[in-house]
């Protein structure tokens, strides 16, 4: 796979699936359409802005990109939808926490197979 695909893919992915579960505070069974619509437009807006960053600023720290990751997910969760609990803010904020800790989870999980791989 392209070295500039897979961050896009991975990003994108990650701040898709964070803001599905966040939408519907973790009750899978209550997705709807409207939920992955919202949630496609976060992810790939997300996903697009912080995978142009890692790739222009050579980012290549694991808690970086996912610290990135985070940010760009909040920002662009609050700009695509308000909020369904809390204050306006507040699910934008644990969105984004949940792909930064989703996108460090899965870099390191990557991380340890190629080690074992490379072993």
């Amino acid at each position: 796979m392209n070295k500039h695909a897979r961050p896009l893919i991975e990003n994108v992915s990650e701040a898709t699936a964070a803001c599905l579960v966040t939408m519907v505070q973790g009750n899978l069974f209550a997705l709807a359409v409207s939920h992955w619509l919202i949630a496609s437009q976060t992810g790939l807006l997300a996903g697009a802005a912080t995978s142009l960053v890692i790739i222009a600023a050579r980012i290549e720290r694991p808690w970086v990109i996912s610290a990135a990751l985070g940010a760009a997910t909040t920002v662009v969760d609050y700009w695509i939808h308000e909020g369904m609990f809390g204050p306006f803010f507040l699910e934008a904020v644990v969105t984004g926490l949940g792909a930064a800790i989703l996108s460090f989870a899965v870099q390191s999980l990557f991380r340890r197979n190629r080690s074992e791989a490379a072993a």
